[in-house]
């Protein structure tokens, strides 16, 4: 499992399409088993890739998720600290090092410094400290070269980062998997309705807006987000690794530790989206579950799904039922529409009737349409260079003076080129059947010709 999951699962390659996975671990199984004798081919689990994986799976090495519509394969937080113990097992002596002593002891200090409640105590220890940088930039300055630890120390310090940076993706996931288990009790909680609704939604709809807030492992996370959350400290820190494996003492480290060393930044972001992604998962799926949440429909499944369970049980090898599950129940649906507008289909209309028959009424219907362009363009292309848009339509004929044919003028002006100032004209407009109307409008000075930046 060690040896299969090392290789599907890498730094860049944090979660795999379960069809991929299950072929790759299918060459996997294949090769495992054509390389060795008939013990080492017991040893080996029976069945498919598939069979694997989904054993895996309910064995909780790998964890399921639907990833941008693709379900997909993780590793489970169990998974990955076994990967990183064979990790460390297959990777060469555990030494204790000057700079894990160190890292120890100035963890200890600053937890006893964060503990101190005694302020003489603490402002002692702080002017320790300034005394100790000051000394060290006074020397610096004197010298005017700054004299880095030796290559060995260097290459301490960096397998103790690399040790620091192994426990990150186990730590990552665990965050992950108790948020996607908070989750799921919320989800339980509310199938159950064993409180009133209003109070069930007040409580979990706060949970799900806190749901980073929720448990511990989340807590820590939040803090540590506080830290690296920050897009120019993490571009800052991957400048910082690759002048690293620039220096000298990289020469010191493997192909393994180089490659561990230059991925820190990486895996830091993508176990940053790990938790952030469970947590987005996890509030969409509670308000989802608190939105359709209802507590008659939920009970009739849980009945009906008890029935056909009880029902199941009885059966016996003839495939025969004291008491047969034959149909499900119908939904009610409530009362349906039985009737159409019209059951008939569609026929031809009447004919129509004689023309002699017909009465035509002496009025020109066009007047209560749009405007009359042609006759507006031919009223403004005699009114010279420039006009007053207002005093140009009190003259206008009246059939040309309707409301409409107020906005015809004005479209007609801004396609020519217009200028409009702060005063207010107010013309008065005639409907076809008599009546009047006033409009106050900016008023308007058009021109005949176009502007260039309208042509």
């Amino acid at each position: 499992m060690v040896a299969a999951l090392s290789l599907l699962f890498t730094a860049d390659r944090a979660s795999i399409p379960i069809a991929d996975a299950q072929a790759e671990l299918t060459e996997i199984l294949d090769e495992l088993r054509g390389a060795g004798d008939e013990e080492d081919e017991r040893r080996v689990p029976a069945g498919t890739g598939r069979d694997v994986a989904r054993n895996w799976v309910r064995l909780g090495w790998l964890v399921q998720q639907i990833d941008e519509d693709v379900e997909v394969y993780r590793l489970s937080a169990h998974a990955v600290e076994a990967l990183e113990i064979a990790g460390r097992t297959g990777g060469g002596r555990t030494r204790v090092s000057n700079s894990r002593v160190r890292t120890l002891l100035e963890a200890v200090e600053h937890l006893a410094d964060s503990a101190e409640a005694d302020p003489v105590r603490r402002l002692a220890r702080l002017r320790e400290e300034r005394a100790a940088l000051d000394a060290e930039i006074h020397r610096i300055e004197e010298s005017g070269r700054a004299d880095p630890l030796d290559d060995e120390e260097l290459f301490e310090e960096a397998e103790n980062v690399l040790h620091l940076a192994r426990e990150l993706p186990a730590d990552f996931t665990r965050v992950a998997e108790s948020l996607k288990l908070m989750q799921r009790d919320v989800v339980a909680h509310l199938r159950r309705d064993e409180r009133p609704t209003g109070e069930v939604l007040r409580e979990y709809l706060q949970r799900a807006q806190d749901v980073m807030n929720a448990t511990p492992e989340g807590r820590a996370f939040a803090g540590a987000l506080r830290l690296i959350g920050d897009p120019e400290r993490i571009d800052a820190l991957a400048e910082q690794l690759h002048g690293l494996l620039r220096q000298p003492f990289a020469r010191m480290l493997d192909d393994t530790q180089r490659a561990e060393l230059d991925a820190i930044g990486r895996r830091v972001e993508l176990g940053v989206e790990e938790v952030l992604a469970a947590q987005r998962r996890a509030s969409h799926v509670i308000t989802g579950q608190v939105k359709t949440h209802d507590p008659l429909r939920d009970r009739q499944i849980d009945d009906l799904l008890r029935d056909v369970i009880a029902a199941l049980h009885v059966w016996d090898g003839t495939r025969a039922s004291d008491a047969p599950v034959r149909s499900l129940p119908l939904v009610d649906l409530g009362h349906l529409r039985q009737t159409v507008s019209s059951i008939r289909p569609p026929a031809v209309p009447a004919p129509l009737t004689d023309a002699a028959d017909v009465e035509f009424l002496d009025i020109d219907t066009r007047a209560w349409g749009g405007p009359r362009y042609a006759e507006l363009e031919e009223y403004v292309a005699g009114l010279g260079r420039e006009f007053d848009l207002a005093e140009a339509f009190t003259k206008a004929a009246d059939d040309t003076r309707r409301p409409v044919d107020l906005l015809g003028l004005l479209e007609i002006a801004h396609r020519n080129g217009m200028t409009e100032s702060e005063d207010v004209s107010v013309v008065e407009a005639r409907r076809p059947d008599g009546s009047t109307r006033r409009f106050a409008f900016g008023a308007v000075t058009a021109r005949n010709t176009k502007e260039e930046a309208h042509v």
